[in-house]
């Protein structure tokens, strides 16, 4: 896998996004707020667990100009015992509710150390699993629309008919297994936005 950016939103191509269903949350914590959250239970799980987290990489869109993005989700990436793992959450409506259900999350799994022990949460942390499912594609990267928030199917569509032009078998650029992987893009994106 390749390393995760901090922006644009990183989300884990196995995990569906909600697009525009969300919720608003009870939590009434800042950006700054649930950013300290997120870090200091990730620091304090390492601490408790007696084996430290490393490389953590906060992903979303929230950028200097825009705090408030169209997508609210974020994505934690961080390497935990040699693997690395992501919690992704866009429940919520703002980016802060869901950093701070990240913080939830990561707490709920020091308590499952505390009252559990390792075993347990290394179970539990085995669904946070960073690693694609190798029979899936980055649909947004193979499409073109990694920048798009919510995609329409219309707007999948018209992206598969251009990137078609170019992976194509029949065209000096494309291949076989190019073509088969957009199919694949194509068939995901439209299924993801339920089309």
């Amino acid at each position: 896998m390749t390393a995760p950016t901090a922006y644009p939103l990183a989300w884990p191509t196995r995990i569906p996004m909600r697009g525009k269903n969300k919720k608003s949350s009870q939590f009434k914590t800042s950006l700054s707020k649930a950013l300290d959250n997120v870090k200091k239970s990730l620091e304090m799980f390492g601490r408790d667990a007696k084996k430290p987290i490393s490389n953590i990489v906060i992903s979303s869109n929230v950028t200097l100009g825009m705090q408030n993005p169209e997508e609210s989700g974020v994505a934690v990436y961080f390497t935990w015992e040699g693997q690395q793992k992501v919690i992704p959450v866009d429940r919520y409506k703002k980016v802060q509710d869901n950093l701070q259900a990240i913080h939830h999350i990561i707490e709920a799994r020091r308590t499952e150390l505390r009252h559990g022990g390792i075993e347990i949460v290394r179970a539990s942390f085995a669904g946070f699993a960073a690693l694609p499912d190798p029979n899936s594609v980055n649909w947004r990267n193979v499409l073109g629309l990694h920048k798009v928030a919510h995609p329409t199917a219309a707007e999948i569509k018209a992206a598969y008919k251009t990137m078609a032009k170019f992976r194509h078998p029949d065209k000096e650029t494309g291949s076989a297994a190019m073509m088969s992987d957009l199919n694949r893009a194509r068939d995901t994106a439209l299924k993801e936005v339920g089309s």
